[in-house]
């Protein structure tokens, strides 16, 4: 977003002229956007952000785009690692019938995703937890879509980051450890237990670290597809469990 767009969603935000003054000196500190005004916008909806919480990038339509095509009738669909749950909320928003859990570690992106997904005319759940850890065990083996945008920056990469990452939202939503695959390695290890037949896994990730990806999923019985958007800078990882054997 340029300057002056900013300064239009702060100048349509601020109620007073005090208060647009106290967001302009947030916003010059590196605090994002979308904490100071209280809401993010992707895939054409406004997503509520508590401040400390990650923000949802556009290239997570990437993932958003597959899951939609992928999706069944009736879809049993899981979000790991959802922070404000923008994901979840996009496809609730467009998928019929759609039984929907998210998890997140963070409580302050619990609570977020919470508000975000109270409003929904599905059958919704936000849980916090580690992973797959808070989910009910009656899922295992039904879920249709697993999806993940989990924390793929290299630890040594975060100082580079922007401030407004780096400073402003939290560590665990950023840090995937030595090479960035960690938290990835740790999910794809355990999808196959809660995938039904010919469910599907999908992941963000970054172009260096989409053919690693791909070698997890074939490690733990499942086959994947690299998926890249130039318009969005964007790369993903999509994984099938074919059968129920690897379970």
């Amino acid at each position: 977003m340029f300057a002056e767009d900013e300064a239009e969603v702060l100048l349509a935000s601020a109620r007073t002229g005090t208060e647009l003054e106290q967001m302009v000196q947030q916003r010059v500190a590196g605090v994002p956007l979308e904490q100071i005004v209280g809401w993010a916008e992707f895939a054409g909806m406004r997503v509520a952000i508590d401040p400390g919480v990650f923000v949802p990038r556009r290239r997570t339509e990437l993932l958003l785009r597959h899951v939609i095509a992928l999706a069944p009738s009736r879809p049993v669909v899981v979000e790991l690692c959802c922070g404000s749950a923008a994901l979840s909320l996009a496809l609730a928003s467009t998928l019929n019938e759609i039984e929907l859990y998210a998890t997140d570690l963070d409580p302050a992106a619990v609570r977020c995703a919470r508000r975000n997904l109270s409003q929904l005319p599905v059958t919704a759940g936000v849980r916090e937890g580690d992973l797959y850890e808070p989910l009910p065990s009656s899922l295992r083996g039904r879920v249709d879509l697993l999806l993940a945008n989990a924390p793929y920056v290299p630890t040594d990469a975060i100082s580079l980051m922007p401030p407004e990452a780096r400073l402003y939202e939290p560590q665990l939503a950023l840090d995937g450890g030595s090479d960035g695959l960690y938290v990835l390695r740790r999910i794809i290890a355990e999808a196959a237990r809660w995938l039904a037949p010919n469910g599907h896994l999908l992941v963000e990730t970054s172009r260096s670290q989409a053919s690693a990806t791909v070698l997890a999923l074939e490690r733990h019985g499942m086959t994947g597809r690299i998926v890249t958007s130039d318009e969005l800078d964007a790369t993903a990882v999509v994984g099938c469990l074919a059968t129920a054997d690897h379970r």
